[in-house]
């Protein structure tokens, strides 16, 4: 037999359920912002960006060299600040170039180039050490550096840019139409010849010379195929930024290491940096 509440009980089972109610409906707005697909101003869904561009972060090399023989101080301190202009100049563009590129573009326009840069000085680093202590080994593992997307996202009522197209400031475009300056997928990368820019090669450093050589036209031969296979990708300066930028930067570390082998034992050849950059020849 069942019996009536009295007026109390009744507003205690109101206000609990009109509380669960109100839970579960926080709980379900907070589960659809966390699936990232709130309602947008103009009540289409949207989708979870970056609020912001983040931060480029880099392993810290100085802690981890060796006692540094005098001599190689100065070559290594101003190589150390190098490595903070590098990184600074990197977070420098990854803010000028939000919404730009394709879904790679912050990989292959800025960390890529960035990490070729590195390698370029920490191996100077390693070399300079190395002329009157133990040279340092490993160092090249501290080039790569990571993007910290500095956390959460912002809501938008836009939706995701497909690959090879721009999103603001850019003015897109259709994935394999190219813009100017983009992967049409014409032509061909060229590069001056660096061997017969070299003067006479000791025997000491033949097989470190030769090395780096083949290493010049491999690097070239994978730049050709990148541009293949990226055909219609990236924005306007696609490119130059994800494709001629880290070969002229690669380039520079090889002919760097060419003239250190020769310098050891005969005159180092200056000039040869000119010799780094390539050209898209359509």
């Amino acid at each position: 037999m069942s019996r009536a509440l009295p007026k109390n009980d009744k507003r205690r089972v109101a206000v609990i359920g009109g509380a669960a109610a109100a839970v579960l409906s926080g709980a379900l707005i907070a589960g659809s912002a966390l699936a990232g697909t709130p309602a947008g101003n103009d009540g289409s869904a949207g989708v979870r960006t970056l609020a912001g561009p983040g931060t480029i972060t880099c392993p810290d090399v100085a802690s981890k060299l060796p006692a540094i023989p005098a001599s190689a101080r100065a070559e290594v301190d101003r190589n150390l600040a190098l490595l903070q202009t590098q990184i600074k100049e990197a977070n420098t563009r990854l803010a000028d170039t939000v919404g730009q590129g394709g879904p790679n573009f912050v990989d292959n326009a800025i960390l890529g180039p960035l990490k070729d840069k590195r390698v370029a000085t920490v191996n100077r680093i390693a070399t300079a050490i190395g002329r009157t202590a133990a040279k340092p080994a490993g160092l090249d593992a501290l080039a790569p550096c990571t993007l910290n997307a500095g956390g959460g996202g912002a809501s938008t009522g836009a939706a995701p840019s497909a690959p090879g197209t721009r999103q603001p400031g850019g003015g897109g475009t259709a994935a394999g139409g190219g813009a100017a300056g983009g992967n049409t997928g014409a032509g061909t990368i060229t590069c001056p010849d660096v061997a017969s820019k070299l003067p006479a090669i000791p025997a000491s450093a033949r097989a470190e010379v030769d090395r780096n050589l083949a290493l010049l036209q491999t690097q070239i031969k994978e730049a050709n195929t990148r541009l293949a296979d990226t055909v219609g990708q990236g924005g306007p300066n696609f490119v130059d930024n994800a494709i001629l930028g880290p070969l002229k930067d690669k380039r520079a570390s090889a002919i760097d290491r060419i003239a250190i082998a020769i310098g050891r034992t005969s005159a180092k050849p200056t000039g040869l940096g000119s010799l780094a950059a390539c050209t898209l020849t359509r």
